[in-house]
Formats: C-alpha cells, structure tokens, sequence
C-alpha cells in the first residue's frame, strides 16, 4: 500500500490494497459517514466479533480449567501466543473478498485493516516468545532447530514466516518483486505460517488441554480452513462456470484502452456505479495472475462490463493489447466510492486527476441513465489537453446532466482559455460556491494530489465526513 496515513481521519491503503500493481492500483477508500443505518450496524458488528476473537482466548486461558502453574506471566503469554494465531487466522478472512465484511466498508478499508492487524499478529507472536525467552527460558528448550522438539521448531518456522509476510509486503518495491511473484510468495509464507502455528499449538498442547480450549483452536482451525476453500476453491469454481468475453478493445485519448465484457454466465449482482472487480485476461481463474481495476460503465448499462486501463505497469500494458474474442474472468463487483451510498446529497463535487476519472465516469453514466436532475460540479485534471480521457464523453453528457465540467490543464496548449497548472485553493474556490460544502466529494486521483486537496478543502470548511475517496497510483 502506497498511501501515507491522514493521523485525523480514517484511511485504506489498496488495497487490492488492495495491494495491486498498475492500475495496478493501490487504492485508498475513506467512506463517508452518512450511510444508511444499516450499514452502520453491519461494520459495528463486525468490529464487535473482531474485537470479541481477541479478548476470547485471554477469557477462555482465564477462566477455563485448573488455573496453570506457570503464573500471570505464563498465562499472559499464552494469550498472547493464542491471541496471534487467531489474528494470523483474521487475515484470511480480510483478504477473502468476503461480501460480508467489505459492505459495510468498502473492500479498501479492509485491505488496511488487513495491514495493520498483520502488524499486531506479529506483535502478539513476538511477545508470545519474548515472555517465555526472559520468565521462563526452560520451556523454549533448545533454540537450534536441527536439536529441538519439533513442535517448538515449527512455532518459530511460524514467526519467520510472518515476519516474511511483513517485509516482503512492505518493501516490495524496494526488493524488485513483480506483483504476481510477491502474490504467490505472500500465500506461500501465509499457508506455511498458519499451518505451522496450528502443529505448533498441537505439539505442545498447552493450548489443547482444556474442552474450552480445545473448541477454541478448533474453532480457529476450521474457520481458516473454510475461508480458504471458498477463496481458493469455491469462487474459482463459480467464476469458471461464468466466464466472460471480450468484445471490444477502444484507444481513448491519454492512452486509456476501454476493453468491453459480454457475460457468458451469470451477471453481476449487486453492482453499484464507481465499484472496482478483479480481472483476468487469457488465464484460468485459479491464476494468481489478477489486477483490480475499475468498472467504468454504470449499472443501467449492462449487462456488458467496461474497464477503462491506462498502461502503467507490465501487466496493465499487456491487457491494453488483449485481442477482441479473449476469454476473461471477473471477481466482483467491490468498492464503495458510489453515488448510491449517497442516496440523501442534494448535488455532488468531483476531483478527479488522471485515470482517476473512470471511477467518476462510472458514476457519470449512472446518474444520466437515471435522468438524474442533482447537479454535479466535475474538476479534472490532466497533464495535456490531449491527454484528458473521455473529454468528448463528458462534453457530450452536460446536455442530459446538470453537470459544470471544468478542465484543468497542467501544460496548455497556446490559447488555452481554461484553468491551467494544478488544482488549487484558489481555483477550488472559484468553482465550488458555498452552498456545495454540504455535497459529498468524491476524489480520485494520485495519493499527493489527494493529500492537497483534502487539506484545501477543510480549509474551505468542507467536513471531512463529506470527502470520499480512492487513489490511483503505482504500487
């Protein structure tokens, strides 16, 4: 995840974390904070049950059973070991794509979440050890592997590999890992570690030696185990029952290629304007090979998917060239940067910079197909005039939209009448009366343009439960 955390509003790194290449994007998602109630008590109880799997094995170390020998010191130290390995657990579940959990979220957001708690869980496993290395040293038996149990042996097995997760995921860049070798890497050392902490808790069975206890690592096991079928198995499964074709391959300006799906299957459900969906492209679904990028048609104008592909990576410039006729498979549709989560706005402000215009665009199209009479204020930002992608498109939409398109050209063209640079205060304040604070603001664009213009808008008292956002960038 390439986005810097805002230390005053919540943030999601892409990603994919949504953690992508390209557009191969990472992209950062802050929901606005007046969705439906529903959707309220949805996160809420799925924070609940998250914050229940933490404080459940301290409580069942605790109360279950004869109280053990070893002290405070030692029952601390095995929630903390306990604790770790259902955060280790957790992780699949974020990085599942489960519908239940994204919701209410966004899948951003989760995949930040996904980020931090891989921190805690390592944290958990470091003090787990940490506490027995300097209160109870003899119970770690002897260090060197070739020489100790087994079941120590694969505790530590289980560190390092999540310690490889971290690093490897933090400085993929800096390490030179292509994504799809990183990709495959990170489920490696994931598998490997889980399946280690699960011999380890076994082997050494102080974890296992109460019913309580025993229904609580079981309860981890299978809940691991299940995810993984569905993510790995079950959904590959589903998406090569419901395969799509390609059947159009449009240059737009600024390089953007749009590659049109018809569905050989089942079409998506639940699909919302300005959502994202996993794509690959001449490789069979269990292919570790996948990107997210965004659908760039509205709903009202499926059933054939749209995604608009600039070519920033590897991967992303081979898709610009796939043949009409390919074969692909979709995962999705996920995300929450969409109008509907915004039932209630009595218009709508959007920023958006570069190929962060197709998550506007999607949502665009929606409101024209709509007749949706709300006006919507569009500043966009390109690097030339030849590079705005979708300008004839969005021109052409001011006569069904009560839409005000403003370009913002960073090196004009001679007699360029616009506005011209960046995106300012200043150029924010001539375009946005006061009556749109009260609007949502709907942002895309590079991570620094974005870091910007949220600071210029809360300059200009926009509140920041009315600034949504993603970013594209590479990762």
């Amino acid at each position: 995840m390439t986005s810097k955390p805002d230390p005053a509003a919540p943030r999601t790194g892409a990603g994919p974390a949504l953690q992508a290449e390209a557009q191969d994007t990472a992209r950062s998602h802050q929901p606005p904070l007046d969705r439906p109630p529903v959707v309220w008590s949805h996160g809420l109880a799925i924070l609940a049950l998250g914050i229940l799997a933490i404080v459940a094995p301290f409580a069942v170390l605790r109360l279950a059973g004869p109280a053990p020998s070893g002290g405070v010191i030692w029952v601390f130290s095995m929630g903390l070991g306990f604790g770790a390995l259902g955060l280790a657990a957790l992780q699949f579940v974020l990085t599942g794509r489960m519908r239940w959990v994204t919701h209410p979220f966004g899948a951003d957001i989760v995949y930040l979440a996904h980020r931090y708690l891989s921190w805690g869980a390592l944290a958990l496993m470091l003090g787990h050890f940490g506490l027995l290395y300097v209160f109870h040293e003899p119970a770690l038996g002897v260090l060197n592997p070739l020489k100790a149990r087994w079941e120590l042996t694969t505790g530590r097995l289980s560190l390092v590999c999540f310690a490889g997760l971290i690093v490897t995921s933090e400085f993929r860049k800096w390490l030179g890992l292509r994504h799809e070798y990183w990709r495959a890497l990170h489920l490696a050392l994931a598998l490997s570690g889980m399946l280690a902490a699960i011999a380890h808790v076994l082997g050494v069975g102080n974890l296992t030696d109460t019913p309580a206890k025993r229904a609580l690592w079981l309860g981890v096991t299978l809940g691991f185990m299940a995810v993984l079928v569905h993510t790995h198995l079950l959904r590959p499964l589903h998406q090569a029952r419901n395969p799509w074709r390609v059947v159009a391959n449009r240059a737009e300006r600024g390089g953007v290629h749009t590659l049109e799906l018809a569905p050989e299957g089942r079409v998506p459900r639940r699909w919302k304007p300005g959502q994202f969906a996993w794509l690959r492209i001449g490789r069979a679904p269990f292919s570790l090979i996948e990107h997210p990028f965004t659908i760039s048609t509205a709903p009202e104008k499926g059933p054939n998917l749209s995604f608009s592909i600039k070519p920033l990576g590897d991967h992303s410039r081979a898709l610009t060239e796939t043949p009409v006729g390919a074969r692909a498979h979709v995962d999705g549709p996920y995300g929450a940067f969409s109008i509907d989560r915004l039932a209630g706005a009595e218009g709508f402000v959007m920023i958006a910079g570069g190929v962060g215009i197709t998550p506007i665009l999607s949502n665009l199209h929606a409101l024209q197909a709509r007749g949706d009479p709300r006006p919507v204020i569009l500043i966009y930002a390109s690097p030339t005039w030849e590079a705005a992608s979708f300008r004839e498109e969005l021109d052409a939409m001011r006569a069904q939209l009560s839409l005000t398109l403003v370009h913002v050209i960073e090196s004009p063209p001679d007699g360029w009448q616009g506005e011209s640079g960046r995106i300012d205060g200043a150029l924010l304040r001539r375009h946005l009366p006061a009556r749109t604070r009260e609007w949502p603001h709907m942002l895309c664009g590079p991570g620094p343009m974005l870091d910007s213009l949220r600071a210029e808008l809360r300059a200009m008292g926009v509140a920041r439960r009315h600034v949504d956002y993603e970013i594209f960038e590479l990762v």
